[in-house]
């Protein structure tokens, strides 16, 4: 885990200022979670994410969202390794 130097914020003033707008809104029923016909949002964390990547697009210092890698292609690559050992091919013929 990488240190940070002391004293650095790791999110922005208009960051925080953007997700305490979001929180407000949410309390009084008036955020949506999107443009258009969206429901209104109800839960906290949904809001905290809406005024962030809000504060995103308008370029305040907020770190990157994580990325997670699909499931998809981690099975296909265990599928390619355990094909190219062959360890497949030689359990099938033990059975027969």
């Amino acid at each position: 885990m990488a240190a940070r130097k002391s004293g650095t914020r790791k999110y922005g003033k208009a960051a925080s200022k953007s997700v305490k707008r979001a929180m407000h809104k949410r309390k009084a029923g008036t955020l949506k979670s999107g443009k258009g016909r969206h429901p209104k949002v109800k839960s906290r964390e949904q809001a905290i994410a809406i005024g962030l990547s809000e504060a995103r697009e308008a370029g305040a210092k907020v770190p990157r969202k994580r990325s997670s890698k699909k499931s998809s292609t981690r099975k296909s690559t265990g599928r390619k390794s355990a094909a190219k050992k062959g360890g497949r091919k030689r359990a099938t013929a033990r059975r027969k």
